[in-house]
């Protein structure tokens, strides 16, 4: 409810959701067309312009209507995400920052956050003015791409071994090591949150939340949160336990979803996804923008009670990416690169705090002193975070 250049036939790649409140600087509005204005209304998403030359786009999102909404640049197939930014209130202004090749796709506005939104053709033309790239910056580029491909194959693979295990103790009726491993499983889900949410038809089957679904047009609620419910159903009033062949069909749908997943992530040859540098330090952006929206409010584990985890492994996430391109930041903007470690760093001892045993205290047990301490903290990170992609593609 959430990414160097590559071809788009590479593009079954990696997405990447960014967001950042500062407008477009000076340098990026010089007239080349690689800067975007969007609008986006009750009823409308205007951008100004359809057409841009390939290399490193950036679109100031602002939202006129009274709903808070989102913007995508889709790819040519209208699923693939190739860019994102959330969670724009109204007469707020968020900024998009992604590196596009040549080729066709789509920008979609979606006011409420909900559908498919607002949805146009848009076009990435070709370019012989891209930016260049050191030979230095590409050894450093290269090595952050191969150190974040085999993280995310890595957290996939941990994933699909302990959905497994989960799904089996759901279907034998063995609730309370389910419950027990349920968070634990969904960590390596949350870890690698903005690649999983680039599949728009795996994403919503496996990790929507109950408030996500719309019962009224025929959509059917399964995946993580389907089976969290029936696991916890202390809070639901009047609610009727699944039966044991209704267990087998959403565990079965759930795995069945996870090895989908499991095998894009880890396919090789023309199929294989791709990371380039934007979408790894957008993804870094996007996984805490997934902790500011869903996990800092308690509406992720409305039923178990969880979040902390999902909280810890999207920070985990975020800050793997951001390490991953740390270096090249480092030759860019050591500043900033400095802030972001030890806001990183700050944000992990509060967090820290908050752990028991193995795992971390249930998210109903924190004060409102303890939520908005946690809030600080996101956005004390948030803001230096929102510039990365811009400085590491520069």
């Amino acid at each position: 409810m959430r990414k160097i250049l590559a071809s788009v036939a590479a593009l079954a790649v990696v997405p990447a959701l960014a967001a950042c409140t500062e407008n477009a600087s000076s340098d990026d509005k010089k007239g080349d067309g690689r800067a975007l204005s969007v609008t986006s209304s009750k009823d409308g998403c205007e951008l100004s312009a359809v057409e841009a030359p390939a290399g490193r786009l950036t679109f100031d999102v602002t939202n006129t209507g009274s709903d808070v909404t989102e913007f995508y640049l889709l790819g040519e197939d209208g699923l693939r995400i190739v860019g994102e930014v959330e969670n724009i209130g109204p007469n707020l202004t968020k900024k998009l920052t992604v590196n596009a090749p040549e080729g066709k796709y789509f920008t979609a506005c979606k006011p409420g956050m909900v559908g498919e939104g607002i949805r146009a053709a848009f076009t990435v033309s070709h370019s012989d003015d891209e930016q260049k790239v050191s030979a230095s910056d590409q050894e450093l580029i290269d090595q952050a791409q191969d150190n974040y491909r085999s993280y995310i194959q890595d957290q996939s693979g941990q994933l699909l071994v302990k959905t497994q295990q989960f799904v089996q103790l759901y279907k034998d009726g063995k609730d309370d090591e389910a419950r027990t491993l349920y968070p634990q499983a969904r960590e390596h889900w949350e870890r690698i949150e903005t690649v999983a949410e680039s599949f728009g038809d795996l994403d919503p089957k496996t990790d929507a939340r109950e408030a996500d679904v719309d019962f009224a047009a025929g959509e059917k609620w399964t995946g993580w949160h389907r089976i969290e419910k029936d696991l916890w159903p202390q809070d639901a009033k009047g609610y009727t336990a699944l039966t044991t062949k209704e267990r087998a069909t959403y565990a079965d749908d759930l795995l069945a979803n996870t090895k989908e997943l499991d095998g894009r992530i880890q396919a090789t040859g023309a199929k294989a996804l791709t990371y380039p540098i934007d979408a790894i330090a957008n993804g870094s952006i996007g996984l805490l923008e997934e902790v500011a929206n869903g996990k800092i409010t308690g509406e992720e584990e409305a039923w178990s009670h969880t979040d902390l985890w999902d909280f810890q492994a999207n920070v985990d996430g975020a800050r793997v990416a951001f390490e991953g391109v740390k270096p090249l930041l480092d030759s860019k903007d050591e500043a900033l690169s400095a802030e972001l470690t030890a806001k990183f760093a700050a944000l992990q001892k509060l967090l820290d705090s908050y752990k028991s045993g193995d795992g971390f205290v249930l998210y109903t047990e924190l004060t409102k002193d303890d939520t908005k301490k946690m809030t600080d903290a996101v956005n004390a990170l948030s803001e230096p975070l929102s510039k990365l992609t811009a400085a590491v593609t520069s």
